[in-house]
């Protein structure tokens, strides 16, 4: 006997353990080794007695059922929060107060400019101050569209950098604790509920011992 090393199922993996005996039953008529079932024992009552057998059944699969447990637990624990760094942080500001205030300073110098010079240059053609302001405020426009690209690739590639490293990090602890749940869903069907399944049969068969 195994009871002394049969694991405490928890609360919430009991219809796991459920759902994959169901599994086992309903497709016992494909496995040769529990051709049984139906004749010498129903599938009610095999059920029934697997189920009254958990801690034993479950006993075949502890390993792979308290990594899964630990993984489960790993991954429900709230992230540790991240101290950021104050110098990368302090520069990352300045850079991004720069990026954005060099368009709109620009931008604002190029209007103001712009309209300037277009009213002198509307009100005295021949002044040479008009066109030196208009000049002046294309020079500004040009530095604005500038800065508003910079701006804009900046912003992408900050967004291409972080947000597929935090969703890997979510996919890869998705798939830790997939790959958890299945390799305890396996042994506990090879190794516990199968082999329970199949003893249980053997014990409903006689010998027959009618002698010639």
């Amino acid at each position: 006997m195994h009871m002394n090393v049969a694991p405490h199922l928890l609360t919430e993996d009991r219809a796991e353990y459920e759902r994959v005996l169901d599994e086992a039953l309903s497709t016992a008529h494909a496995r040769p080794d529990l051709a049984g079932v139906g004749t010498r024992l129903t599938v009610a009552q095999l059920r029934a007695m697997t189920l009254n057998a958990t801690a034993l059944v479950t006993s075949a699969a502890a390993s792979e059922y308290d990594h899964f447990v630990k993984v489960r637990e790993q991954s429900r624990a709230p992230a540790a929060p991240r101290t950021p760094l104050a110098d990368p942080g302090a520069g990352a500001g300045v850079v991004a107060i720069v990026t954005v205030m060099v368009p709109v300073l620009a931008g604002t110098a190029a209007a103001i400019f712009l309209l300037v010079g277009a009213v002198l240059h509307a009100v005295a053609p021949t002044v040479v101050f008009g066109a030196t302001l208009l000049t002046a405020g294309l020079v500004f426009a040009a530095l604005a569209a500038a800065g508003l690209l910079s701006a804009g690739a900046g912003l992408l590639l900050t967004a291409l950098r972080n947000s597929p490293a935090a969703a890997d990090g979510t996919a890869t602890a998705d798939d830790e604790l997939s790959r958890a749940r299945e390799a305890w869903r396996r042994a506990l069907l090879e190794r516990g509920i199968l082999p329970f399944l199949r003893d249980a049969l053997a014990a409903t068969q006689r010998p027959d011992t009618t002698s010639p």
